[in-house]
């Protein structure tokens, strides 16, 4: 599983950061980093994230 952010479209209102903190943070700038390869495990939690995301953003590839 990739975990794809367009960061063109990214406004950082952290919301997948709230959903997913295994797979998305926001660092001291209030900037977005997250893992692109977070195993399976983490895909409920990501799939989430892509949901929640007010600009939809977060895509999740296989």
């Amino acid at each position: 599983m990739k975990v794809v952010v367009d960061l063109t479209l990214c406004q950082d209102h952290g919301q997948c950061a709230i959903a997913a903190p295994e797979v998305f943070r926001m660092n001291g700038e209030g900037r977005l980093e997250y893992d692109g390869s977070p195993g399976e495990g983490r895909r409920e939690a990501a799939e989430d994230a892509a949901d929640v995301c007010p600009v939809q953003a977060i895509t999740i590839e296989d």
